[in-house]
């Protein structure tokens, strides 16, 4: 009884209620030892470059014991627990969820235990109950402040222009917005003036995208507009993932491993799956950036919560709805097949698309294919080849390919077709958004499928007409069934083409 009356009024010194003592008791930090290598100044610079605004398993950290452990003993990595547990719930640290279907058990071989770990966020590197969250708790490191470091020479269009001066202003109050602009109005461009404003100031940069194909496509253009600054890439199958450039460009997975490192957070295809679908890349992408941070989206498409805040007047934005070179989107035609689920099915091209090849405008385009599934992307590839050597259109059955998200040489066939040595790829929607093809028809084959949302097809149709010396693409939508998506995309095109029409007008009478 006296024993239980003495630890209930216990009071914790100031040393035992220190986290970093909290931590060595629950056995989270090694004892002290009396060793200690001290820092120099610039090891302590080098280390903060590597390890601040992350937020890291041991494993992600290439130090040696001896020496993360003198550093952790010395209070310049704080340990957090992987999983905050209360009554009500359990959550996970690094990711924010707090799904039960999304945790779950397994038998730990090195504590010889049973332990939780999360399954959201799994693709990341297992993170379990036994293991520890560690931020760096040392000195900040000042990124340099770079004048004139866009080394981009084009000019901007007076559209781009006035959403550049906008995204600049954004960038200097620390502020968020939206820059609502069509496919292939220039979006990556308008961001190169905020980017130089930032680096003048000495910020971090993050560009953020969903996708890994657009994370691919952003990381030469903006390191060549920007020769001087350090510019890195992080996306799942790249093998270097230190995260220590002044401007990262980043799928939006990839910020899990951040934690208020960013002054500036660029999220490029705010709309895209699965961004839109997962609120913990939201959490992500929140916790990466600093508390006073500016925030800038881009998107063409807008889905149903971002268009409620505009008209609320929550969320500032410009809206861009001509191409650069001044050119209307390609308006899409919708073509009805009802043989076409039969054919498809029997691992034949539609006859509509047959019949539609012999009266292409322009054959020496490249074609772009979209079909719903991973399945037909393969099935169709040797029919496909088959009909365009028929038609003289390829020499040889090497000019087609597939490509899709589980294609481990995805990568390569894209830059082999943006090189044109292929002639025809057919794709999912992971190629729907971000990529750019100087000369291709899109086609959509079963178009009225659930996978292909009004966004969606916009995106495709954004695909075509992108470069400047042709700007015509052709768009064909093969369906056995219009669906409300095909109709919504194809009257938001026509009505985004009226309001360039509207705006081109406006901006010659100035």
């Amino acid at each position: 009884m006296v024993q239980r009356i003495k630890k209930w009024f216990h009071r914790p010194t100031r040393l035992e209620s220190h986290p970093t003592e909290r931590a060595r008791r629950r056995n989270l930090l090694p004892s002290s030892s009396s060793y200690f290598h001290r820092l120099t100044e610039e090891e302590e610079r080098k280390l903060a470059k590597r390890f601040e605004g992350k937020l890291l398993l041991r494993r992600e950290i290439p130090l040696s014991d001896p020496q993360f452990n003198d550093l952790l003993r010395h209070q310049l990595f704080t340990p957090h627990p992987s999983f905050i547990k209360t009554i009500f719930q359990t959550r996970c640290k690094r990711c924010n969820n707090d799904k039960p279907s999304l945790l779950a058990s397994f038998p730990c071989a090195k504590c010889c235990r049973t332990h939780l770990y999360c399954r959201n966020c799994i693709m990341m590197g297992r993170v379990s109950e036994c293991e520890v969250l560690y931020e760096w708790n040392g000195i900040r490191y000042q990124w340099p402040t770079l004048l004139n470091a866009c080394t981009w020479k084009g000019v901007l269009t007076p559209a781009q222009e006035k959403a550049a001066n906008l995204v600049k202003k954004a960038i200097a109050d620390k502020s968020e917005m939206l820059v609502w602009a069509v496919a292939g109005a220039g979006k990556t461009e308008i961001l190169f003036p905020g980017i130089e404003l930032a680096l003048s100031r000495g910020a971090r940069i993050c560009i953020a995208t969903p996708r890994s194909d657009v994370v691919r496509e952003l990381y030469p253009r903006i390191g060549q507009a920007f020769k001087n600054v350090e510019v890195e890439a992080l996306y799942g199958k790249k093998k270097n993932k230190d995260g220590t450039a002044q401007i990262i460009i980043a799928t939006t997975h990839q910020l899990l491993r951040f934690n208020e490192a960013f002054d500036v957070m660029i999220i490029d295809e705010i709309d895209a799956f699965p961004y839109h679908k997962d609120r913990s890349l939201a959490f992500a992408t929140n916790r990466a950036a600093k508390k006073a941070s500016a925030k800038i989206y881009l998107t063409a498409t807008p889905r149903g919560d971002l268009k409620q805040k505009i008209r609320r007047k929550q969320l500032p934005h410009c809206f861009i709805p001509i191409r650069y070179h001044g050119h209307p989107l390609p308006e899409p035609k919708l073509v009805a097949d009802f043989s076409l689920s039969k054919r498809l099915t029997n691992k034949q091209l539609p006859k509509s698309f047959i019949r539609w090849l012999d009266q292409r405008e322009r054959k020496t385009r490249q074609l772009l294919i979209f079909v719903p599934t991973i399945q037909l992307a393969e099935q169709l590839k040797v029919e496909t080849a088959a009909v365009l050597l028929l038609k003289k259109l390829i020499k040889d059955e090497s000019e087609v390919a597939f490509a899709h998200a589980e294609d481990e040489l995805r990568e390569e066939k894209v830059r082999q077709f943006r090189q044109r040595n292929i002639y025809c790829l057919l794709t999912t929607t992971i190629l729907e958004r971000g990529v750019t093809f100087p000369s291709v028809d899109v086609v959509v084959l079963q178009a009225n499928h659930d996978v292909f949302d009004e966004a969606a097809l916009v995106q495709i149709s954004g695909r075509a007409g992108r470069a400047k010396d042709d700007p015509d693409g052709e768009v064909i939508f093969i369906h056995d069934g219009k669906t409300e998506a095909l109709v919504d995309a194809v009257h938001a095109i026509k009505k985004m083409n009226l309001r360039a029409k509207t705006f081109y007008t406006k901006e010659s009478e100035r």
